[in-house]
């Protein structure tokens, strides 16, 4: 890989660098890092041995259909829900879980307990108000039996739900507070112009029910995201006149919530390749730029096949747009809403563009963007991303914008298309997400945003891939495979979006290559897309996909925390004598193995690379080679491009004079 590609990593990465060091050195086991136990489980029916679904993988669906009513008095939402849930399981469900993501702002919830502000007096109280929840299993609704316990609700079931295609309708009356300033990945906040609403885990909805677990259940403590299963969206929202509404999805009556002018805007923006503005900040104080100042507007949208799905209102947005071309010259709209006060051209002036230019590189490079439209709003959420909509920061300006653009609205390939579990493996859409944002930054407008340079990213020297050693040594520090709660908050952007980030950036920079590294990664996206897999199915995916037995790679960078330490060890001369070959010694010190690259320089000026497999270090951490020399060396130097995160590169170059180093 070229150094500079690594540097955006190191960009990102640096953001967050942990300082905390602790020295670790293990005596090399070849057993454990070829562990032949490791995944060794038989494929099943449901997931097959190559990683793919197998040929009875099933998953449940959900349809939603809600009507809300935005009070902008009360800062609150009222809505009438229902859920029409279908059991593609081959069991009976005796009792159905529903999610409530809410209530992880009441008073004496878990998440105020783990996070310290249980008892602090000033921070925000919330939660559903569940007024009613009734279910039908034949066509009439009664009254359902539930418990609520923290974010999470169970409905205990008269009779079972069967399986194979068993369908029951829920529906749920209840009302709940925004939170304000962006507090949970959503809030409000006030402009001069009228506030602005971010409404997202704004309704119950279905846990997901899966052939890994069942029930999955984890309560929602706040670093967790979420874990949802597909199905279709009809909803209404019931607003002031004078807003405007952001939302997932696609709007079904144009006609009665625009004006001619505004919807002669978009036909505009949906056939232009520069942005077009479709409210000015005119347009903000203009009542002519809205059907009616009076009264209270239904916004009608709908979603298919998606697994979430959020929505923003406000009289202060200005709107901008543009056509995105997709792959087989299909074609998307990108929007933009925001303030006033985010407007200039370094700042939200450019943030179609950005986010038009994200979701065409992802498209060719992955898979294609699956929705309607593209929505990014500038409003008190930092970043967060939901189906065909991402928050971010109003305050944001180039390359901030850039950045939290282009990462939000990858999260529509991880995990909104892949639909894996945010709760137990963040790092499955995080750091899957963080890696294709690397390459992204390097090819949007011949890399504005992305480093000139490692030297520019990382002051002290070094390159981007040591720049993670001081989180590797860490010893606070989990591995990446573990529950996103479970995850020291100050860690887990290094370790759920960095650390798998620069796993994937030397797989397919020094370990794969580009092609086979890329078909493997497309084979997954195309396999698991809209569906639930596990880090199994991506292991196994990419080892069958790219011909490689890479496990020794998932356990050591993934399961566990293992370090490298490659070093130059001893160099030698067969019978002492130049001229009839180097007896060159090379060492694996720590637990980690990698590839070796190792440049030979010799007195005649001559440099010449050597590659050597992984498989060296499967009988011993210690390997000897004769390389062909005529003359004498001056110079061996292992990892020469600084490509591996080799946690002590003092013992990583000989130099002639010296019989070890």
């Amino acid at each position: 890989m070229k150094s500079h590609l690594l540097s955006v990593f190191l960009f990102l990465f640096i953001l967050f660098q942990v300082t905390e060091i602790s020295a670790q050195s293990s005596i090399y086991n070849p057993h454990k890092a070829f562990d032949p136990l490791f995944d060794s489980q038989s494929g099943t029916v449901y997931r097959s041995a190559d990683g793919q679904p197998g040929p009875g993988y099933w998953s449940n669906r959900t349809n939603y259909h809600i009507t809300a009513r935005l009070d902008t008095v009360q800062k609150s939402v009222s809505a009438d829900e229902t859920i029409t849930y279908i059991n593609n399981s081959p069991d009976k469900l005796f009792f159905l879980w529903i999610l409530l993501p809410q209530n992880r702002f009441e008073k004496s919830s878990r998440s105020a307990a783990i996070s310290g502000q249980l008892f602090n007096p000033k921070r925000f109280v919330g939660g559903f108000d569940i007024r009613s929840a009734d279910i039908a299993l034949d066509g009439n609704f009664v009254r359902a039996n539930y418990i609520i316990t923290d974010t999470r609700m169970q409905v205990r079931l008269p009779k079972p739900l069967a399986g194979n295609g068993g369908i029951i309708k829920i529906r749920i009356r209840y009302n709940f507070k925004i939170a304000p300033y962006g507090n949970g990945r959503s809030g409000w906040m006030t402009t001069k112009d009228g506030s602005i609403f971010e409404v997202a885990q704004w309704f119950p909805r279905m846990a997901v029910y899966d052939d890994l677990e069942g029930w999955n259940v984890l309560p929602f403590l706040g670093a967790g995201e979420f874990y949802l299963d597909y199905g279709n969206y009809d909803i209404l929202i019931n607003v002031p006149a004078n807003q405007i509404v952001a939302s997932s999805g696609s709007l079904q009556n144009p006609d009665k919530v625009l004006t001619l002018t505004t919807l002669h805007r978009l036909n505009k923006a949906r056939k232009s390749n520069k942005t077009v503005v479709i409210r000015s900040e005119d347009d903000i104080h203009n009542p002519l730029s809205r059907p009616s100042q009076k009264g209270r507007l239904v916004w009608h949208f709908t979603m298919k096949n998606s697994r979430d799905f959020s929505w923003a209102s406000s009289k202060a947005f200005l709107w901008d747009a543009a056509k995105v071309n997709l792959p087989d010259h299909k074609t998307t709209l990108a929007m933009a809403l925001y303030p006033e006060v985010s407007a200039g051209k370094n700042a939200w002036d450019r943030a179609t563009e950005y986010l038009k230019y994200s979701i065409e590189i992802f498209s060719k490079q992955w898979f294609p963007y699956p929705y309607p439209t593209a929505t990014t709003v500038g409003g008190p959420v930092g970043g967060m991303e939901y189906p065909g909509i991402v928050f971010c920061s109003w305050r944001a300006k180039n390359p901030s914008l850039w950045m939290v653009t282009n990462h939000e609205i990858g999260h529509t390939w991880f995990p909104m298309i892949v639909g894996s579990n945010e709760r137990k493996d963040a790092w499955m859409d995080e750091g899957f997400n963080t890696f294709i944002d690397i390459y992204a930054t390097r090819e949007f407008n011949h890399g504005e945003f992305a480093p000139k340079s490692d030297h520019e990213y990382n002051p002290s020297g070094g390159s981007p891939a040591r720049g993670i050693v001081p989180l590797l040594l860490n010893k606070k520090a989990p591995p990446v495979v573990s529950f996103a709660d479970a995850i020291p908050r100050q860690l887990s952007h290094p370790i759920s979006y960095y650390k798998t980030a620069l796993g994937l950036v030397m797989l397919r920079e020094y370990i794969l290559g580009h092609n086979r590294f890329d078909y493997a990664f497309r084979t997954y996206i195309k396999r698991w897309a809209y569906k639930h897999p596990s880090p199994e199915d991506f292991f196994r995916t990419i080892n069958n996909a790219s011909g490689e037995n890479l496990n020794w790679f998932w356990k050591g960078w993934f399961i566990k925390k293992w370090t490298l330490d490659q070093a130059v060890s001893h160099v030698g001369y067969v019978h002492n004598d130049p001229a009839q070959g180097a007896l060159i010694t090379i060492e694996n010190n720590n637990q980690l193995v990698m590839p070796v690259t190792l440049e030979i320089i010799q007195a005649n000026g001559d440099s010449t690379r050597v590659n050597l497999p992984v498989e060296i270090w499967e009988n011993s951490g210690k390997y000897t080679f004769k390389f062909p020399s005529k003359v004498p060396l001056i110079k061996v130097m292992v990892d020469p491009d600084k490509m591996l995160p080799d946690v002590n590169d003092k013992n990583n170059v000989w130099i002639t004079g010296n019989s070890e180093k």
